[in-house]
């Protein structure tokens, strides 16, 4: 094959379609748990996350909700995975293996966002979100007084999430979606020197954290028991004022090695004692590969 202008568009636009094929492919997960915002900027501030509003009995002058004394910013950050196709299996029109390496790019860009909302859910434990505590701590502040949403323990880590709020517990933040782009100068020094043009895939964003009242992490036993308890603690959280947020959990996330348990307590008609499953349907099994099996 002749290496010209024209040919090379060809074949980057057989490559972009093997590639959008396979991005468009991947399952977005992550977008069961997390709000996708659109990013502008380097850095996007949401610090109005602290603030949860309520509707209150209108009794003279409104009440203005004024921005808490927090700061939590997600600063962007740049990804890519770069392919050489070589000009010589350009002339000798060996170029299938590219595709494959295309389709193969295009499923890592798709997983891109899953990698990063379920490996910053894995990194709660210790990453502080916007009050400055690690997002499952014991130590959140409600009206002065200490709040968790924690169950503590020592074993694989499992996660019982709101997503039926008006912000979800995680953000992914989108300044650029992910694109293919290439380098067919033939003066550049990679083609020059190394007889390779460059195909690149680009994207831009972060994962950040939501609000903690609608996330509940757990390291004990997946249990009823267990699951009971983090059901428990979610709906009877209350605002500063002490009236309940209406925190109803909703999705049960949990890594490969748990999908069993999960699955008993959320699908089985009995339990191990053979007594019926109240539990049964009070929520949705998400199972992820992105999570890590001990956070």
């Amino acid at each position: 094959m002749l290496v010209n202008k024209a040919n090379l568009a060809a074949l980057y636009r057989g490559l972009k379609t093997e590639f959008q094929d396979a991005l468009s492919g991947v399952p977005s997960d992550y977008e069961k748990i997390a709000d996708v915002l659109t990013s502008t900027t380097a850095i996007e501030d949401y610090t109005w996350i602290a603030d949860f509003p309520a509707l209150r009995e209108w009794i003279g002058d409104k009440v203005i909700k004024q921005l808490s004394g927090f700061k939590y910013t997600v600063v962007n950050k740049d990804f890519e995975s770069t392919i050489a196709v070589k000009r010589n299996d350009i002339e000798d029109d060996r170029i299938g293996a590219y595709g494959l390496k295309a389709k193969a790019t295009g499923r890592a860009a798709g997983a891109w966002p899953n990698r990063l909302i379920f490996g910053l859910l894995s990194k709660g434990w210790a990453t502080a979100c916007y009050d400055g505590k690690a997002f499952f701590s014991a130590e959140h502040k409600v009206a002065g007084k200490a709040v968790s949403n924690s169950g503590g323990g020592t074993g694989t880590a499992w996660y019982l999430l709101d997503t039926t709020q008006a912000l979800k517990p995680l953000i992914m933040q989108l300044r650029k979606k992910p694109q293919m782009v290439v380098q067919d100068d033939p003066q550049t020094d990679s083609v020059f020197k190394r007889g390779e043009y460059l195909v690149s895939v680009e994207a831009r964003g972060n994962a950040g954290f939501g609000l903690w009242h609608c996330a509940y992490g757990s390291k004990q036993d997946l249990d009823p028991t267990a699951f009971k308890t983090g059901r428990a603690a979610m709906m009877s959280l209350t605002d500063d004022n002490g009236d309940p947020l209406g925190i109803n959990p909703n999705v049960l996330v949990v890594p490969p090695s748990l999908e069993e348990n999960a699955l008993e307590i959320l699908k089985a008609e009995k339990l191990a004692d053979n007594t019926s499953n109240i539990w049964r349907g009070m929520a949705e099994s998400l199972v992820s590969p992105w999570l890590s099996a001990i956070a």
